[in-house]
């Protein structure tokens, strides 16, 4: 029996996992659904497993925080909306990186994956790290967005766009003058999915914003910075558990 750990603050994605993790023909025991970095800390301290499936975002913090405080002898599935962190990951124990919404059939490689490690100890981790970054090297990622108006529709190149903004259910792209166009997409992880995550980045749970558009970077708080982008007069403020992360990935 295969005794596997669930960190995921989302209800509907953990009943996803449970759901496909029940329709596998290899006996599995779900032991915990987790939420939280701090509660995640606290059972791994004094509970073994053997696989984990996890988010990266969690309501308290980042889940790196759990791998760096726990020493861990088994594999980690991330399943996660946010495509920067697939390098962290793979520094951890991390074997696959299900970006959400995932299919049934990637779930199932990860999992064939996940078997021929336990399976085979000479399995290389470093291998399925460079096929994932080939995979990642070869997305096509979209060019321009269509905008709809009553009165017709017109296109809104990437290139020109300098964030995008949720707000009130309702998602926004800002163009390099500072114009605010109204999107069709449903949501912002969405809209991050269809991104270069070189070249965009979601500082926050409603903003995500192009690197080469940044103009000046400065502390906001102690957890914090604010960004000042071109076109945009107001400072856009990272969250506390992407600053790090974001810090990483605009000098790079």
């Amino acid at each position: 029996m295969i005794k596997v750990l669930i960190i995921e603050d989302e209800i509907p994605a953990r009943k996803k996992i449970k759901r496909l993790l029940e329709e596998l023909s290899t006996p599995n025991q779900v032991l915990a659904e987790i939420d939280t970095v701090g509660t995640a800390i606290s059972f791994l301290k004094n509970n073994t497993v053997d696989l984990i499936f996890s988010d990266i975002e969690l309501l308290d913090g980042n889940a790196f925080d759990i791998y760096r405080e726990v020493h861990l002898n088994c594999p980690i599935i991330f399943t996660t909306a946010y495509d920067q962190f697939w390098m962290d990951a793979f520094d951890t124990n991390g074997i696959a990186y299900l970006l959400k919404p995932f299919s049934k059939e990637r779930f199932q490689k990860a999992w064939d994956k996940f078997l021929l490690l336990r399976n085979t100890e000479d399995v290389m981790i470093e291998r399925i790290a460079k096929l994932m970054e080939q995979n990642f090297l070869t997305k096509a990622y979209k060019k321009r967005f269509t905008i709809r108006l009553h009165q017709g529709i017109y296109f809104l190149d990437t290139v020109k766009i300098t964030f995008f903004e949720a707000c009130d259910g309702v998602l926004f792209a800002y163009d390099i003058l500072g114009k605010k166009h109204v999107l069709s997409e449903s949501t912002l992880k969405e809209i991050e999915e269809q991104l270069d995550p070189s070249d965009f980045f979601r500082i926050n749970r409603s903003e995500l914003i192009c690197k080469k558009y940044v103009e000046k970077i400065e502390r906001y708080n102690k957890n914090s910075l604010a960004v000042k982008l071109q076109g945009h007069q107001e400072y856009l403020k990272t969250s506390q558990t992407m600053t790090a992360a974001f810090r990483s990935w605009i000098e790079d």
